[in-house]
């Protein structure tokens, strides 16, 4: 009989143990240790085969690594997956609810390393399958074009932030008056799924970026006065985009401005603009550790880590 073996790291245990728990798999952790130069020195719980008291190799590996903070997170997946293999594990699935990189798409300009193409590429040599939600992907129509696994598999949470949405504010008012909002065209898919989730009005703002922290919002046709408006989006970053539409959204007469995002990214200053901007409720899935997290992913996740792992 085939084993599975659930490994995690310890800054994100307790997501990971969730969707053990969730899927009926066995964790374990991976012990990671920096040396004083900076260097990476990881401990798998099993060994190569033959090792004189070592626990067994599994047949199948899930790792559990959502990839915020990418530059060491990647590092560390590369080293396991490529030494997990080595020891004859047979199988090995990632699950990444955040996968890094895959904004950089395209050569911007002249010269730009196409990220995206390059981190999967590095993926695909020794993960068989990959699980992940709501990828930032925008010119390609699927996750494998990006990483070219056996199974790649894009989850989307907005559906699960809907019900949320729908639950923290039925006490205020009915799904009729609530406006779901996208703050850009690219949050259009999870504003569109979640509006037909709780069968509400959307609509989608457009967006001109002139910088890392310089954006422009210009609002759709959508009536928002005395409404209350949830902003949707898949990731929070710096904060400037959500804050240049909420801004927009409240001088329109819009009662009130919360905000729902997959993934927590919330880098620097980012929380202190968002509230600045007058936004009053920040809501966000734990695919990310913050304390916005107010829906878990591994009732998301688990069915579809079943159902690929028995393929």
């Amino acid at each position: 009989m085939s084993s599975t073996l659930l490994l995690h790291f310890k800054d994100q245990a307790q997501a990971a143990l969730n969707l053990a728990r969730a899927s009926g798999l066995g964790a374990a952790e991976v012990a990671c240790h920096r040396f004083p130069d900076g260097e990476l020195r990881l401990t798998l719980p099993f060994a190569e085969p033959g090792t004189p008291g070592a626990a067994p190799t599994p047949d199948t590996v899930v790792l559990y690594r959502s990839l915020h903070d990418p530059n060491e997170k990647l590092l560390e997946v590369l080293l396991l997956a490529s030494q997990a293999r080595a020891w004859g594990v047979r199988r090995l699935v990632l699950v990444a609810p955040y996968l890094a990189y895959m904004r950089q798409d395209t050569s911007f300009h002249a010269g730009e390393v196409i990220s995206q193409r390059q981190v999967g590429r590095l993926l695909a040599l020794d993960f068989d399958t990959l699980i992940t939600v709501d990828p930032h992907l925008h010119r390609i129509e699927r996750l494998d074009q990006a990483v070219n696994v056996r199974q790649a598999l894009a989850l989307s949470a907005a559906p699960v932030l809907a019900r949320h949405v729908a639950d923290a504010l039925r006490s205020e008012c009915p799904a009729g008056e609530l406006v779901l909002m996208g703050p850009d065209s690219e949050s259009a898919p999870w504003t569109a799924a979640a509006a037909a989730e709780l069968g509400c009005a959307h609509g989608v703002c457009s967006k001109a970026r002139h910088g890392d922290r310089d954006v422009q919002i210009e609002l759709p046709d959508v009536s928002v006065k005395d409404r209350r408006v949830v902003l949707l989006d898949d990731i929070a970053s710096s904060g400037r985009t959500l804050a240049a539409a909420a801004q927009g959204l409240l001088r329109c007469g819009a009662a009130s401005v919360d905000v729902a995002v997959t993934h927590a990214l919330l880098a620097h200053d980012a929380m202190d603009v968002i509230r600045g901007a007058g936004i009053r409720h920040f809501w966000s899935s734990d695919s990310v550790g913050h304390a916005s997290n107010v829906v878990r992913l591994a009732p998301l996740i688990a069915p579809a880590l079943l159902s690929a792992l028995q393929t």
